[in-house]
């Protein structure tokens, strides 16, 4: 079945991992994605491991489904090339800081002139109207700057980076989301659009969610940081044999697990009928578990928790997602042959549409 965005032709000039990705995604929805890339190619094709030179796996994982194409747009000749596609082009995308890329002449007022039902999308690390604009921005940098790294502090550890390259796919994931508004809005109006993905604004607005927390109301109602996700309990918890992930939410939850344990003094806290009052204490409730589930091993627990309906979860590593029941089920790895780097393992878009 084709993908909702099958008519959708996408240049996606961006590089290295939050554009890419978000062509990736568009790619996955259907979308006729191809990759412009300048002399030297993307930087993330040297990003190891890789069995030939310049195809990386994270330069694979990104770029997965595009077509291909090298232009030098310093050259006029090749730049005549681009604005050639462009004028036939639904949606551009590209994370050049922005003053780069009005010395070439690729700013969305000379690109929106040329077509004005172009979707004209640039990923910068900083809103454009305010005095960072020009400053370069990485996954790093904007997890510090945004207040991610400070979080885990707060839980007793020092600042730290998350494991994984999250400002720069939390980005790509609200630029697919603008982009798909904008073409809704193109399809009513005729006119394309502008579109400015700022990584700075958007972390802090995606932390700001839960953790504003009591700066929420004016005046303060306590502090920033919200204190469930905040527990220093709140972990994987380890077992007789390893690690286990045990997530009672609900009354029922709690009084549940506690009595399958064997604390009925615990499963009859009155606190644990209220909402607020479970909350407010829910440390605690995660320290009990914390020393209790040493008691068993993960299996034993695992059988004992989902036969109670207790939301529950082994701790898996990657290696162990490629033999997970449920994701072979679905098919979402699958084995595929590129054109140059013969066979390798990739994922499927885990959106369906049917």
């Amino acid at each position: 079945m084709a993908g909702p965005l099958d008519t959708i032709r996408v240049l996606d000039l961006s590089t290295v991992i939050a554009g890419p990705y978000a062509g990736r995604i568009l790619s996955d929805l259907g979308a006729q994605v191809t990759k412009i890339e300048g002399p030297g190619g993307d930087i993330m094709r040297a990003a190891g491991p890789a069995r030939s030179p310049g195809m990386g796996a994270a330069y694979l994982g990104c770029n997965a489904g595009k077509q291909s194409l090298h232009l030098d747009l310093k050259d006029p000749a090749q730049r005549a090339v681009l604005l050639e596609m462009v004028a036939a082009a639904d949606v551009l995308l590209h994370n050049m800081r922005m003053a780069a890329a009005l010395r070439l002449d690729l700013g969305p007022q000379e690109l929106r002139a040329l077509n004005p039902r172009l979707v004209y999308c640039i990923i910068v690390g900083y809103g454009q109207d305010g005095p960072y604009r020009d400053r370069p921005a990485y996954d790093d940098v904007i997890q510090a700057e945004a207040g991610w790294a400070e979080l885990h502090a707060r839980t007793g550890d020092a600042p730290r980076y998350a494991p994984t390259i999250a400002a720069d796919k939390i980005t790509g994931l609200y630029a697919v989301a603008a982009i798909n508004a904008a073409l809704v809005a193109r399809a009513a109006t005729g006119v394309g659009a502008t579109v400015e993905v700022p990584m700075f604004e958007i972390m802090a607005s995606f932390l700001a969610v839960e953790h504003l927390a009591g700066l929420t109301f004016v005046p303060p109602q306590g502090a920033s940081g919200y204190e469930r996700v905040l527990s220093p309990h709140r972990r994987p918890y380890r077992t007789a044999d390893g690690f286990i992930c045990v997530m009672p939410y609900s009354d029922r939850h709690w009084r549940t697990v506690f009595t399958a344990i064997g604390r009925d003094d615990w499963a009859n806290d009155p606190d644990l009928m209220s909402d607020a009052a479970r909350a407010a204490m829910v440390g605690t409730l995660y320290a009990r578990l914390d020393a209790c589930l040493p008691a068993r091993s993960t299996a034993d627990w695992l059988d004992l928790l989902r036969g109670l309906d207790i939301p529950c979860a082994p701790v898996n590593g990657m290696d162990a997602l490629l033999e997970d029941a449920h994701l072979k089920a679905v098919g979402l790895f699958r084995q595929v042959e590129h054109p140059t780097e013969g066979a390798i393992l990739t994922v499927r878009s885990p959106i369906r549409y049917g």
